[in-house]
């Protein structure tokens, strides 16, 4: 009788239809998720990373399972050429053409056969304003991280991202490479900028930057703009003695392409394409912008997002880069085996030292 009781609890808790969704720290508000609940009568369980190594890692260690995941386009790359996902059927995307042309047939899917865009953001710098200023330091270089005549003054008050790709194609751009130069020497060049400036910084971090920004902790963080917008926003809410800024580095920056692609693994995958068109929608994808300040791929989120987004200032040019901006912005290419080698390599010398 116990097991016949154990069969029919296992067999009862499939009844309702869940989707798994492995997504950035973040990156959906809650009441989309219980919106999209609510329409197809089913449950979204959600699983977070902070970087697309530690995604890619965990799916090479076997996890599998998810039915959708919201890569960067270079780790949307590293998972078509592991031949890790599903085609779409686009005649399930009604919504498709809602996207703007400029973010379709990139160079990582091109066609979008796998692909929907999701969001966008910016890495940058985000920092507080009244202390930078009471210093005298600049705010649009890399500089400020990278020289020891800038980190005298903010020692112990910097944070930098624990991405290797991230931080490589600041230390690159900071010293007039592309982003994606994988030449070995402009490597070694682009390490010994960063173990030249690590000694001043208080930590390699992806997480907990936004808190640590928004209390006063640090002054200045190499970051996503989504992330700065909502040091920011926390800053204000809780009436901070300072603002948090951000601005895009006049040497250039990563532009990170966030989109949603089926996993061979997962079990739902008609359900996962009901969601991407769901995100489609404009308010839906609006939703994100407005909550973590976003850049929306989305034409049709445009009449939705606040108003505030469309100032004109520095800040949110960060947010919604213009033509000009958008000229020094890259997105990062995956790298090949050999390549990511080198790579790790050269990251564990400096996370050691």
């Amino acid at each position: 009788m116990r097991w016949l009781l154990l069969i029919f609890y296992v067999g009862s808790s499939y009844a309702t239809d869940t989707l798994y969704l492995y997504n950035w720290n973040n990156y959906i508000s809650n009441a989309t998720v219980a919106r999209f609940e609510a329409r197809c009568g089913c449950k979204l369980v959600r699983d977070y990373y902070a970087d697309n190594e530690e995604m890619l890692a965990k799916l090479a260690a076997g996890a599998s399972g998810y039915d959708l995941i919201v890569p960067t386009g270079n780790a949307v790359e590293a998972l078509l050429r592991s031949n890790q996902l599903r085609p779409l059927d686009k005649t399930k995307l009604n919504n498709l053409g809602n996207l703007k042309p400029e973010f379709l047939n990139a160079f990582f899917d091109p066609g979008n056969r796998y692909s929907v865009p999701y969001a966008y953001t910016v890495t940058l710098l985000g920092y507080n304003v009244e202390k930078l200023r009471a210093l005298n330091l600049p705010t649009d270089t890399w500089a400020l991280i990278f020289e020891p005549r800038y980190l005298e003054k903010l020692k112990g008050r910097v944070t930098v991202l624990d991405s290797q790709r991230e931080l490589m194609a600041a230390a690159l751009r900071y010293l007039g490479y592309s982003a994606n130069d994988a030449d070995e020497t402009k490597w070694q060049q682009a390490r010994d900028l960063i173990l030249r400036a690590k000694p001043y910084w208080a930590a390699f971090n992806a997480s907990s930057y936004i808190k640590e920004l928004t209390v006063g902790n640090i002054w200045l963080a190499h970051g996503y703009s989504s992330d700065m917008f909502q040091a920011r926003a926390d800053a204000e809410k809780a009436g901070r003695p300072f603002h948090i800024g951000y601005s895009i580095p006049r040497e250039g920056a990563v532009l990170a392409l966030d989109s949603m692609v089926l996993h061979k693994t997962g079990r739902q995958p008609e359900l996962a394409l009901r969601f991407i068109d769901f995100m489609l929608e404009g308010p839906n994808s609006a939703e994100l912008t407005n909550l973590i300040g976003s850049g929306n791929p989305n034409q049709a989120a445009m009449r939705y997002i606040d108003a505030r987004f469309f100032q004109t200032n520095a800040d949110n040019r960060a947010v919604f880069p213009d033509a000009s901006a958008m000229r020094r912005l890259e997105m990062l290419r995956d790298l090949d085996r050999k390549q990511r080698r080198v790579l790790n390599r050269i990251w564990t010398e400096i996370k050691l030292r």
